[in-house]
């Protein structure tokens, strides 16, 4: 069916006619037989109850007589204004002792051939240019009818007239009056905004305030052959299955709270209002895909959901974990699929979001049981035991819970996990995935088993289980995460659904907190104290040292205080309408505790009408003023409020923290982060999306960051920003065990009969555990015997043994008896070698002084993202684990290194030695090894940067001015990138550079 015009009314009727075609089944209304007054088309609504409930009409005409159409619409009417059209749509209502349906939803399952019927008799229409005011003659170009009841109402836009949404939206806006009978909350549930590329929603309208939501395939709706770019709204939303489905199970009445500080009387308090939640397209797309696919796939398959900050990820879930509830995979089955549905979280603050949120959308009381912080593992089994539909919980208490839920393996279990990381690809997760497992149930009559048959039933519990499938949430999967939990599509591992940053940037509901990003480099001088002898110390540890404790001399502490302290005051205070806050990123607990006294010290002297509030956890002790100090005892607040409501006073306006509140931290207030701490791939997403939260007013964000580079930090959000795939040949491969295994058995450290007496009494039904610790203390006494280079390989290779078993367990069954015989020993082994030391030359320190100290602005603008997928690469057995052997050098050329002030003025000689360092770098084959695709990006970068530093600290003694050009910071930097991807290019993508 093609459009028959290019104006707005010719838009308007190709949408009429496709929802009043065969496929859609809508009925064409006609708007003279609408009500105003009550918002009703009667006639539809009468003959609905007649068709559907002739017994319940017949009662009522008996009472009512002729007055029984009146009457009945009475009825409806005022039910709707005192609860609601949702409520009356889902419960129906009562009249004069009979139960009146408004609908029949589709039936779970078809065992109620009469309920089927009547769900084929409701009645869809949609009336044209809707004249709905009871004050003039204004219309709707769409609304849309359930049984004569209104559903939603649409205003159309033409791109070919030269309108588009933002037209529908004004409109909505600034002529649509809400104290109209059809456009008042909860008469009406939703309100669209259409045009022929893009769509919104509003639930709400509230002139000027409406708050149209975007609901679009993607960032921009793709264009579409076989008509507009927006068919999927009348063609799929507002068909007659996915309303009812929408009004069943989707939509729903939310209280959420918003705390701030209030002026008058001068303290924080929270606003509570009701919201009518809609779903937006990506959270209504996402569900039904999983729902539609259990019904292929049954249970025991995993499912990955790459949903960004600001996709709306605990309404999700919520959806999901209900909706699956009352699950029957096929019409004609006479049991749920699932018997439970276990919501996990690793984060607290969450756990009581998903909490709230699922019991504000339990329809039916008594379904979901939350076992949160203050219930224990008991509580937790007892929900199990007595079969609760929906528990809400945390992952850590799933390792007590097995033999509880051993008792129960014949049932089905559906485990969704929210902000899947590694942490779920770990012993936790494995332990989950046993307890949870089918084949713990007892046999009939069963047979003696040897070892090894115990061993391959152990292996295969821990794989998939064929009573489990595992949805996992997240906006940052890394690699495990894809693997453990993604979808195969085309030859690639995809999650099963994507809401990315890019989209959730681009539709506001989050902002880009790399637009304002600004850089320091920090330069300094040692002095060697003269009366101590030279003496070596190895290089790397050395520095690293010396770093640290720089940054941790006063003058350090001050300087950067004064700069982070000096910003929030000019800049930082003005943004949101003055209310604007800050947080401190710090590396360490003392850090934390320094900077809090100093920007105490300077904020008194500045005499600022606000302070600084400190969050760290348990007691830090600080040589500096012999002292021991808590977050408690430095902020004062005296138990009286909360830290994350004294930051919404006026008294406090920075926040510095050591861990705490780096994720999971919800303050629409904070506009601007200092960060000096080290930050890394998923830390840095993040920790830097703490800012990201929008309100009103708040357009902005700013990070002063004075240790990461600035490329590597948009390096590490390009991984989140668009959408993220594995090759098939880029997957772990399990033969990566092999080679980790011959690494360890070189060492004959460990004895064939060792494993074999090991095994036997791990697997044993017997209770003698006790027996373990001599074997594995008599192969830890061997360990000393091994000389340096053999004990960190041995270690590096045993830890990437165990690391690379326990994962692939996850994704793949194993059959080899003997890895997982090593496996287990290598668990307990690793317990009983003695800890390396970290050697750090610490008396170092008593050698030095801090000469001088300076921070200079290195880098200050925005740090564009591109449109694009990210390649992720599987795990793989990082070679032998042996780290080349550590440089040494006399402290006093190190300091040399340290002191030098930076800058490239490259020389004729200086060019040559440098193409012999190229030279040294391509003729290096253990390097050039390392370029190939079983290796992930990130580790061959490692590598090669690793490689070139050794390179150039071999200048430290011959060219120690080369060297020093070569090293500074952002010279350093981008040398490694520019070198790294042309040779990344050329040998592992095959790209002639």
């Amino acid at each position: 069916m093609g459009a028959t015009g290019i104006k707005e009314v010719h838009f308007e009727d190709y949408v009429a006619k496709a929802l009043c075609g065969e496929s859609s089944g809508y009925l064409l209304l006609d708007p003279a037989d609408y009500e105003k007054k009550n918002c009703l088309f009667p006639g539809e609504f009468v003959s609905f109850v007649k068709s559907t409930q002739p017994e319940a009409y017949k009662a009522l005409h008996d009472q009512y007589g002729y007055q029984t159409n009146e009457r009945l619409l009475q009825t409806l009417e005022k039910n709707i204004k005192t609860y609601g059209a949702l409520q009356v749509f889902r419960n129906g209502f009562k009249d004069r002792g009979q139960k009146i349906r408004t609908v029949f939803f589709q039936p779970a399952n078809n065992k109620n051939p009469e309920h089927n019927l009547h769900y084929t008799q409701n009645r869809f229409g949609v009336a044209r240019q809707l004249h709905y005011s009871v004050k003039n003659e204004n219309s709707l170009d769409l609304a849309l009818f359930i049984n004569g009841i209104p559903f939603a109402t649409a205003e159309l836009k033409n791109a070919f007239t030269g309108q588009y949404l933002s037209e529908a939206i004004k409109q909505y806006k600034t002529n649509r009056d809400p104290q109209e009978p059809l456009l008042a909350y909860k008469r009406c549930l939703v309100h669209f905004a259409v045009s022929t590329e893009k769509v919104a929603m509003c639930t709400r309208l509230q002139w000027q305030k409406s708050y149209f939501l975007p609901f679009n395939l993607d960032i921009d709706n793709p264009p579409n052959p076989e008509g507009f770019s927006t068919e999927y709204l009348w063609k799929e939303i507002w068909s007659k299955s996915s309303v009812l489905d929408l009004i069943q199970n989707f939509i729903n009445f939310q209280e959420v709270g918003d705390k701030f500080f209030d002026e008058k009387s001068r303290k924080v308090r929270e606003e509570k209002k009701e919201v009518l939640i809609f779903p937006r397209y990506h959270q209504f797309r996402a569900v039904r895909r999983v729902l539609n696919a259990l019904r292929t796939d049954g249970v025991g398959t995993n499912y990955l959901i790459q949903h960004s900050a600001g996709s709306g990820k605990s309404n999700t879930i919520t959806w999901l974990a209900l909706m699956m509830a009352g699950f029957f995979q096929k019409p004609e089955d006479d049991n749920r699929l699932f018997d439970c549905i276990i919501v996990v979280t690793d984060r607290r603050v969450l756990d009581k979001q998903l909490q709230k949120n699922i019991l504000n959308f339990e329809q039916v009381p008594g379904v979901v049981e939350c076992i949160d912080d203050s219930k224990t593992s008991q509580d937790l089994k007892h929900a199990i035991e007595k079969g609760k539909a929906v528990i809400v919980t945390t992952l850590q208490k799933f390792p007590e819970i097995s033999e509880t839920v051993a008792r129960f393996s014949n049932r089905n279990y559906a485990v969704i996990i929210d902000e899947a990381h590694s942490s779920q690809s770990g012993e936790s997760a494995r332990h989950l995935r046993k307890s949870l497992s089918l084949e713990e149930a007892e046999k009939e009559d069963p047979e003696e088993k040897s070892l090894d048959d115990l061993i391959l039933e152990e292996i295969e519990r821990r794989g998939r289980q064929k009573n489990i499938s595992f949805f996992a949430f997240t906006a940052t999967p890394k690699n495990k995460t894809l693997e453990l939990f993604g979808t195969m599509m085309d030859g690639e591992l995809r999650p099963f659904d994507e809401y990315t940053m890019e989209q959730a940037i681009k539709e506001n509901f989050i902002l880009d907190v790399l637009k304002n990003y600004m850089t320091f480099i920090r330069y300094y001088k040692l002095a060697k104290r003269p009366e101590i002898e030279d003496k070596e110390y190895e290089t790397k540890k050395t520095v690293r040292l010396l770093n640290s404790y720089v940054d941790l001399q006063d003058h350090a502490i001050d300087l950067k205080s004064r700069i982070m302290i000096e910003h929030f005051v000019a800049q930082t205070q003005k943004e949101i309408q003055g209310k604007a806050r800050a947080m401190l990123v710090t590396r360490s607990r003392l850090h934390a505790v320094r900077f809090k006294r100093k920007f105490d010290a300077i904020m008194r002297d500045m005499k600022l009408p606000y302070s600084a509030l400190v969050a760290f956890s348990g007691s830090v002790y600080d040589a500096e003023t012999g002292e021991d100090y808590t977050e408690s005892s430095m902020n004062n607040l005296g138990g009286r409020i909360s830290i994350t409501d004294a930051l919404k006073t006026p008294q406090y306006r920075m926040l510095i923290v050591a861990n705490k509140y780096q994720t999971g931290f919800d303050e629409p207030l904070l506009h601007t982060m200092f960060v000096d701490k080290k930050l890394g791939d998923v830390s840095t997403v993040q920790t830097l999306s703490r800012l990201n939260r929008t309100m009103p007013g708040k357009d902005t964000t700013m990070v002063l960051d004075f240790v990461n580079d600035p490329e590597i930090v948009r390096e590490d959000f390009q991984k989140y920003y668009g959408k993220n795939y594995m090759a098939e040949e880029h997957q772990t491969n399990p033969n990566n065990l092999y080679d980790l295994q011959l690494s360890i058995e070189k060492h004959n450290l460990i004895f064939k009969n060792e494993l074999e007496a090991y095994a036997s009494i791990y697997y044993s039904d017997d209770d003698n555990m006790e027996l373990l610790q001599p074997i594995l203390k008599v192969v830890a006494a061997r360990f000393p015997n091994l000389d340096d280079e053999a004990k960190t390989d041995f270690r590096s290779s045993m830890k990437g043994f165990v690391r690379l078993y326990r994962f692939l367990s996850q994704i793949i069954t194993f059959k080899d008896v003997e890895l997982e015989k090593l496996y287990i020993f290598l668990v307990g082994l690793i317990k009983h070698l003695p800890e390396k030391k970290s050697e750090l030359p610490v008396e170092v320190l008593e050698q030095v002084d801090l000469d001088s100290y300076k921070i200079q602005k290195s880098f200050e603008g925005k740090m564009d993202l591109v449109a694009e997928s990210n390649e992720l690469y599987g795990l793989n057995s990082n070679g032998s684990g042996v780290p080349e052997p550590e440089e040494v050098d006399l402290l006093s050329n190190i300091i040399k290194i340290l002191n030098e002030t930076y800058g490239l003025n490259l020389t004729e000689d200086d060019k040559v030695d440098f193409e012999h360092i190229k030279d040294k770098i391509h003729q290096n084959d253990g390097l050039m090894s390392y370029f190939n695709k079983g290796n992930s990006k990130d580790n061959i970068r490692d590598k090669f940067e690793e490689e070139l530093d050794n390179i150039l600290l071999d200048f430290v003694n011959t060219k120690l001015e080369l060297y020093n050009k070569l090293s500074e910071d952002k010279v350093n930097t981008t040398l490694k990138r520019l070198w790294f991807n042309e040779l990344y290019d050329k040998r592992v993508r095959g790209i002639a550079v």
